[in-house]
């Protein structure tokens, strides 16, 4: 792997917390805007700029990205973000609870991105793809880090474990409670030379930042007669966290209905294929479980998996949509139905017993997909089904920005 130092715009220590901000798409404009409310120096600002425009604009018009590039130089000029002096590297340390996560902050060059050395295990969609991209290219900057994770490495963790002795640059406690603390490292060749050994790296979450950081490459490239691959648009804005310190929370279901099943119907042909525990737990305790809230009531599933399943179709997500979502429920294409929806485990089981009881339906449990099958999945150049992991917690926008 290569990592880049890079001479990028942070915040200052006393703005720090203001311009911090969630990644731009687990909001929408509504909840963007109510976030921003009252911090005129939130990156949503830029990440989200139709917040600024009149309520119904179109979020994928070019007035929006007129705005985001206006709201971007405005932040400079009144110097909120900073450039900083030299080349940097920063890590970047997250505690959620108990859970603490460090990653390291860098530049990843695009052509690994390419060439699968960044590893990735999600279908992006298009109009996602081609906001980001346009956002990107309009303010030659990415603002969001794309959340890398690698097998641990030794050398990379003795590193951090010296530097986070250190005094940080930022260290605050965002409203919803998590922890944010960051330490500059300037110049970063012992960092640089300690990547090197790291083979490749896995996309947790950020696939549409950075296939639109590639693109925007493209056509950087394209533009430039002068392309040599070392300028800065060849590179894009990463976090690169070990395994062994991440956190994937279940994403949960929904379904709205039974298909036309009465309920005997429903639990008899449920049984059949999953067996059926009556007042299982809520959560449930390991791979191959699944718990089910209908009824008033949690029952436990217990997923038939096929000894010769490949990574993917061996997933509880894959077994419980092939076998129970699909055939009983009609849930022909997760991606599409409108009659399923997917809960990110942050919200815990008590959002699922409150939407069944107030609407009805079914709702469903997962366990959380691990690490190790993620990592295998995209070894095996293989994509995850929709809605399989959610990470905790997430990355803020605005504490590092990449420019080109």
């Amino acid at each position: 792997m290569r990592i880049h130092p890079f001479r990028g715009l942070v915040p200052t220590p006393a703005q720090a917390s203001n311009v911090a901000c969630v990644p731009y798409d687990v909001v929408n404009a509504e909840e963007a805007a109510a976030l921003a409310a009252g911090r005129p120096h939130s990156l949503l600002h830029v990440d989200r700029a139709e917040i600024d425009l009149p309520p119904g604009t179109d979020p994928y018009s070019e007035a929006v990205y007129r705005k985001a590039r206006e709201n971007f130089q405005a932040l400079q000029q009144a110097g909120v973000l900073v450039r900083e002096s030299e080349p940097c590297l920063y890590i970047y340390q997250q505690q959620m609870g108990a859970h603490v996560q460090r990653g390291i902050v860098a530049g990843c060059h695009v052509e690994d991105y390419d060439t699968g050395l960044i590893k990735r295990h999600e279908k992006t969609r298009k109009d996602k793809e081609d906001d980001r991209t346009r956002l990107i290219d309009t303010i030659s900057a990415d603002t969001g880090p794309v959340f890398l994770t690698y097998r641990d490495n030794a050398a990379v963790t003795a590193l951090v474990e010296a530097k986070t002795r250190e005094k940080p640059l930022h260290d605050f406690i965002a409203p919803d409670g998590i922890r944010h603390t960051v330490w500059r490292v300037p110049g970063g060749a012992d960092w640089v030379q300690a990547f090197g050994a790291v083979p490749v790296t896995y996309i947790a979450d950020g696939h549409h930042r950075a296939a639109s950081a590639a693109r925007v490459a493209r056509l950087r490239r394209e533009r430039n007669l002068r392309h040599t691959g070392n300028e800065d648009y060849n590179w894009f804005l990463c976090v690169l966290f070990p395994a062994k310190e991440l956190k994937i929370l279940p994403y949960n279901r929904i379904v709205a209905d039974l298909n036309g099943l009465s309920p005997t119907d429903f639990l008899a042909r449920v049984r059949a294929t999953f067996g059926l525990d009556e007042n299982a737990s809520a959560s449930p305790q390991a791979t191959g479980q699944v718990s089910m809230y209908f009824a008033g009531k949690w029952y436990g599933l217990r997923m038939p998996v096929d000894p010769a399943a490949g990574p993917v179709e061996r997933l509880d997500v894959s077994v419980l949509q092939d076998k129970l979502l699909a055939p009983l429920l009609g849930i022909a294409d997760p991606r599409t139905s409108k009659r399923v929806d997917f809960v990110g485990g942050i919200r815990g089981t008590g959002e699922l017993v409150k939407r069944v009881d107030a609407d009805g339906g079914v709702a469903f449990s997962m366990f959380p997909v691990t690490l190790d099958q993620l990592m295998d999945i995209a070894d095996a150049g293989q994509i995850m089904p929709p809605k399989s992991t959610w990470f905790e917690p997430k990355l803020r926008s605005g504490l590092f920005v990449h420019t080109f």
